[in-house]
């Protein structure tokens, strides 16, 4: 991702330059919030380009609100998308399970990245998950392979949430803030 990027266009002082910090403060906090389930929004090129300055009322928090709104008014054009980590998993288990393995693997949206025997009997699988299918990986992996099998997790990258899941991200991310909020 390119993280976030201003830029400001503002020619001929329609905004005067002691303002321009403020519009950029405000949409740093509007991307803080987000616009997805109230996650941060991420990767976003924002460009001032023009405005209005009224020498008596014209202030600072006037321009750090003018930025939100202008963040608020524009992100629906586009379309953002909700991104979830996605995580590089080395299992390494029993040859006879390397199956049910990748089945499982299957059931959490993983991607199998490669196999390979290490001797032994054992075999490593590269992977990679949707962290938030891996939360109880410990335990499925235990199960499967009667305890003969381990792995290891790190954070890879973001992918864009699968569009029928989003909902119901947003619903469980609306419950925790009411529940936060109670």
């Amino acid at each position: 991702g390119g993280g976030f990027e201003f830029v400001d266009k503002i020619v001929g002082g329609a905004i005067p330059r002691n303002f321009i910090p403020a519009v950029q403060k405000g949409l740093e906090e509007a991307l803080a919030e987000g616009v997805v389930a109230g996650y941060p929004t991420v990767d976003i090129r924002a460009t001032v380009y023009d405005g209005t300055f009224h020498a008596v009322d014209s202030s600072e928090i006037a321009f750090k609100i003018a930025g939100s709104l202008a963040f608020r008014a524009g992100i629906p054009e586009a379309q953002p998308v909700l991104l979830e980590p996605i995580m590089a998993v080395d299992i390494i288990v029993p040859e006879s399970q390397t199956g049910d393995i990748i089945s499982d693997l299957n059931g959490k949206r993983g991607r199998v990245q490669g196999m390979e025997p290490i001797g032994e009997g054992m075999q490593v699988i590269r992977a990679e998950a949707p962290q938030a299918e891996m939360t109880r990986y410990a335990v499925d992996l235990r199960s499967i392979t009667r305890g003969r099998g381990r792995f290891q997790m790190k954070f890879s990258h973001y992918e864009e949430v699968p569009a029928h899941l989003v909902p119901h991200i947003v619903e469980e991310r609306k419950k925790e803030k009411e529940a936060a909020n109670a």
